[in-house]
């Protein structure tokens, strides 16, 4: 792989290089923002590293959005000694994909660098579905039309929203954390029970007098939209 990462800590840095060339990849380093842009606009990378916090006039952040703006998709995992919610949630918006806070392991840094990887090559050898199914229930994404055996069912956006998330990991436990991130962008107090309320209406907009139920609660840990038995 081809990592650039854009970090001012050079005991920091000289560390990751060394580890990630052990592992066979290249790294490209910009202890600036403004450095960290400039190598970017040189190639593309499989995977950006940044850190929130950087010298200069630009930040992390900034650098982030400009990356963004200029159509850079490549996948970007933010560094940051500020782990609190509220700076997690400013750097997912900003247009990063990942958070890790530190200090860190770097196994777990190699883990996410991994996924964020194979998430870029997935997006990019595959045009974006239009449509989803699970079982007899389909979603059309461009006129956001549900059926299920033919029959027309009628969402809320949310519950759109909501369905499209779980039929895209159909067959994978969805976790109450992943539904509050990617569905409602932490816009919620995370103890009510409104992820509950919500997957119980669209469980009976989706399930309620079909033969088979497709949206499944795992007890104690999330759901799961699935036809197997």
């Amino acid at each position: 792989m081809k990592i650039l990462l854009v970090e001012d800590n050079e005991r920091l840095s000289a560390f990751i290089r060394d580890r990630l060339a052990e592992e066979g990849h290249t790294l490209n380093m910009a202890a600036n923002g403004q450095d960290g842009l400039n190598l970017a606009a040189q190639g593309p990378h499989d995977v950006i590293i940044v850190d929130r916090m950087l010298p200069g006039e630009l930040q992390g952040l900034e650098v982030i959005q400009q990356l963004r703006q200029g159509g850079n998709s490549a996948p970007i995992l933010i560094l940051s000694a500020l782990a609190d919610v509220d700076e997690r949630i400013r750097g997912l918006k900003a247009g990063g994909d990942d958070y890790l806070p530190k200090p860190f392991a770097f196994g777990e840094l190699m883990a996410r660098i991994e996924v964020l990887a194979r998430r870029g090559s997935s997006a990019q050898a595959a045009p974006e579905a239009t449509e989803l199914s699970v079982h007899d229930l389909r979603i059309d994404l461009r006129t956001h039309k549900i059926t299920r055996a033919g029959k027309a069912i009628t969402l809320r956006p949310r519950e759109f929203r909501l369905l499209e998330y779980l039929m895209r990991n159909a067959g994978q436990i969805v976790t109450r954390a992943m539904l509050l991130e990617n569905v409602w962008e932490y816009d919620f107090d995370p103890e009510t029970n409104v992820i509950d309320v919500q997957v119980s209406k669209l469980r009976n907009k989706i399930d309620a007098g079909f033969d088979k139920p497709l949206l499944r609660t795992i007890r104690t840990v999330g759901y799961m939209l699935t036809a197997d038995d």
